[in-house]
């Protein structure tokens, strides 16, 4: 039985031999996955079938195992590389409606708009509608720039965000000043009020207004009148809208320590102030917010001033963010999300089958495919954009087995000598 336990033991090392060295060659591949392989013995019988201390008839490989755990993360300058921190599979469709398993997220896009891996394989995910997606759809081929959708982020009103945020202005109105020497507000006259500042404000198309606001000192105490204009861009007409000939805007009124007391006043133009038909949610109002403006023993100042409208913007970029949310920059400042990157994952990762170009595919062993958003439980990992997940072959651990198998080899062959050595004695006999 010598010889055939010693060949038994050859084969079994030289196969071990072949997964480390094929772990060694892939560990400079991004989402490479080691194999390991599992040993087993054959059957402990006597030839005989029988005796009270049977010798086994050498060993096996049982099967070559890979090993799911997580290699290191390193960062690219490419956007749409992603790795995957945590559990879980990026979704490929194979190009005929069927889906493989993949952990190598270098991903580019296609001519058509699509994400695709480096065999053009296409990424699923939930695509975004308008700027929502909708959580629990099926996962699609993941479209960036899709003709059916506009690549235009759409503009937003002054005062149409959520909350109404309007124009919002912190300024300190100097207390020692005196009453303008004009008793009558006229914007062209500075000498019919004390101060002014200007914001810029939009319409539902996106257009900019310079809003300006003027600030008169009232004769009763601790009180001031605020005026506003229009000045609209090129295009509209007018051009400039003088909004005092309907009245102030409102009145700021203060205590005795400089605090206000009447914070927010109210903002309502038409399509005839902003000089663009159909460009106003007929009337666009807003809240001006004077919030934390004081009326202090010291000069004039703006400490903040902002607005909650912008205009539209064209697509320039793209971020993916931890739950894998894909968010279009926009060059108004703004982001929208384009869709979203669905995971998969197993029950016994193990028995998935590969199939080369670091893809796999499910197996009754496996189980079927569980998904779910990244992040969303713990059997699925967060992405990082903009990185790549490396393999996680241990190159010093590779190493010291393949001395060890070389070892094991060796002794192996040396029990075929060995025995070989026994029987030409056997032979010799005379």
């Amino acid at each position: 039985m010598g010889f055939q336990q010693g060949l038994s033991g050859l084969n079994a090392s030289s196969k071990s031999i072949d997964t480390i060295g094929n772990n060694i060659a892939n560990s400079g591949t991004v989402g490479f996955k080691s194999g390991s392989a599992q040993f087993a013995d054959v059957f402990a019988a006597s030839l005989s079938g029988a005796g009270a201390a049977p010798v086994g008839i050498g060993t096996k490989i049982a099967a070559v195992v890979q090993q799911f755990s997580q290699g290191n993360i390193s960062s690219t300058n490419n956007p749409l590389d992603t790795a995957i921190n945590g559990g879980g599979f990026f979704q490929m469709d194979d190009g005929s409606g069927g889906t493989v398993y993949a952990c190598n997220g270098q991903f580019q896009l296609d001519k058509d708009g699509f994400i695709v891996s480096a065999q053009g394989l296409q990424l699923k995910g939930v695509p975004a509608v308008n700027g929502v997606i909708a959580t629990g759809a099926p996962a699609v081929p993941l479209r960036l720039f899709d003709p059916a959708q506009s690549l235009a982020g759409a503009p937003q009103a002054t005062g149409t965000s959520p909350g109404s945020l309007g124009v919002e202005a912190n300024v300190n109105l100097d207390s020692r000043i005196a009453v303008p020497a004009v008793a009558v507000f006229n914007y062209a006259n500075p000498a019919s009020y004390n101060q002014s500042t200007a914001v810029t404000v939009y319409d539902s198309l996106g257009n900019p207004h310079n809003y300006s606001m003027y600030f008169v000192k009232d004769a009763a105490p601790n009180s001031w009148t605020v005026y506003a204009t229009v000045t609209n861009p090129a295009g509209g007409v007018p051009t400039f809208t003088d909004l005092s000939t309907g009245g102030p805007l409102g009145t700021l009124t203060f205590d005795t320590g400089g605090i206000l007391t009447s914070p927010v006043l109210s903002q309502v133009l038409t399509d005839a102030d902003m000089g663009f038909p159909g460009a106003v949610t007929s009337p666009q109002t807003f809240p001006v917010n004077f919030s934390g403006s004081t009326q202090f023993g010291s000069s004039f100042s703006v400490n903040a001033l902002g607005q909650d409208g912008f205009a539209s913007g064209s697509l320039s970029g793209f971020n993916i963010s931890t739950d894998g949310t894909l968010l279009g920059r926009y060059s108004n400042g703004q982001t929208k999300p384009v869709g979203q990157i669905v995971l998969a994952n197993f029950r016994n990762p193990q028995g998935l089958q590969p199939l080369g170009d670091n893809r796999w595919a499910p197996t009754a062993a496996s189980g079927d495919p569980l998904t779910g958003a990244p992040g969303s439980s713990g059997q699925y990992g967060v992405l990082q954009g903009s990185a790549l997940e490396d393999s996680n072959v241990d190159l010093t651990a590779e190493l010291v087995s393949m001395i060890v198998q070389q070892r094991s080899y060796q002794a192996n062959a040396q029990t075929i000598k060995t025995v070989d050595s026994i029987l030409q004695t056997l032979v010799n006999l005379r």
